[in-house]
């Protein structure tokens, strides 16, 4: 090598993490999502994904990692690849992972596409890292990217300071009342939450899991997912159902029943879930999503601003990729929707399907 010549970049390596505490000591200490968390992936590998935790190391050094979940797709496509809220690590290495990430997938699983959904904002290092490693920017939306993300650093004043007049009167109405707020802690008491969730979903006429999902989170996650709840009496009210990582409390569910908004009790267990992450070492509380909508109008009397992350990207992987962004569309809402979602989306890709058989054979 004559001293004009460059030095040829070394490739990274990728390892599959079989380790729960390996993997779940790599995303908090690299500020990552609790969707990234290995319970998270327990949760989905037992219903109807496959998870898989890759670690990108540049010699010995950890440059970060993604959990992958799969979800499987007719013939030829074989799978779609899809990071919640990943990869971890630093932003500015944001490039690097992908690629390592991206390469791995192709090479292993053969799918036909990759998906990510960083927790990086809109516009930052990591956005520009998407960019670099060759995704691109996709309407098929799976997390919403506007959203309301509240600084846990602040104190009780500050918090407070931010919420609307109505609200912060609801809260220390609340906080003086007879109401309990607190951890459920008990079998007993995630049954009276699921019960309220479905009368919630009922009365706002939006769709739900079975209870089993539900139950399965309470399960693989434990004490990393709280539920935090307002009680009457001994009997739940109100609650909110959180996924929290070292430093991100993420909001996955919230319900009140009609005991609970006679109280006006949704107000005091958003307050008291904001302070119990707090408490328990979480710096940033993201309320998961704002749409045009009376839930989303709730969520915003809690701040005066909103977030916007960087969105939905996506890496073909396959030359069969123009059959699937194409003949596929349903295959990609299924990711929101669950399973009957997934099997509509095989049947309508059949003949997507079909037709890239006959490319293949050509």
């Amino acid at each position: 090598m004559t001293p004009e010549s460059p030095v040829p970049a070394r490739e990274l390596s990728v390892r599959v993490s079989t380790d729960r505490t390996e993997w779940d000591t790599l995303v908090n200490a690299n500020g990552g999502h609790p969707l990234q968390l290995w319970g998270w992936g327990e949760l989905k590998a037992a219903h109807h994904w496959r998870t898989e935790r890759l670690i990108v190391e540049d010699g010995a050094e950890q440059l970060g990692g993604a959990q992958v979940l799969y979800r499987a797709l007719p013939w030829p496509l074989r799978s779609l690849a899809y990071l919640s809220r990943g990869p971890v690590g630093a932003p500015e290495n944001a490039a690097k992972v992908l690629d390592a990430v991206a390469r791995h997938v192709r090479a292993v699983h053969g799918s036909v596409a990759l998906v990510a959904e960083p927790d990086w904002d809109a516009g930052s290092v990591g956005e520009q890292g998407l960019s670099a490693a060759g995704f691109q920017r996709t309407e098929g939306t799976i997390l919403i990217p506007r959203t309301l993300i509240l600084d846990l650093t602040q104190d009780d004043d500050a918090l407070m300071a931010a919420m609307s007049r109505t609200t912060r009167a609801n809260v220390r109405k609340n906080l003086k009342g007879e109401l309990e707020f607190r951890k459920i802690e008990t079998e007993s008491e995630l049954e009276q939450v699921l019960a309220i969730y479905r009368e919630t979903a009922q009365r706002a006429g939006f769709g739900i899991h079975e209870d089993r999902y539900y139950r399965d989170i309470w399960r693989f996650l434990g004490e990393d997912s709280p539920i935090v709840a307002a009680f009457d009496g001994g009997a739940v009210v109100a609650f909110v159902w959180i996924a929290k990582s070292a430093g991100t409390a993420f909001e996955l569910y919230g319900g009140v029943n009609a005991a609970g908004q006679k109280a006006r009790a949704n107000y005091g267990v958003k307050w008291a879930a904001f302070t119990s992450m707090r408490a328990d070492g979480c710096t940033r509380y993201d309320l998961n999503g704002l749409l045009n909508d009376g839930i989303s109008d709730f969520k915003k009397q809690f701040a005066q601003h909103e977030d916007l992350l960087t969105g939905t990207w996506e890496l073909p992987l396959s030359p069969l990729y123009p059959v699937y962004a194409t003949g596929m569309p349903l295959a990609r809402r299924a990711l929101q929707r669950g399973r009957k979602a997934a099997k509509a989306a095989v049947r309508q890709a059949r003949g997507a399907a079909g037709r890239a058989r006959r490319l293949v054979r050509r």
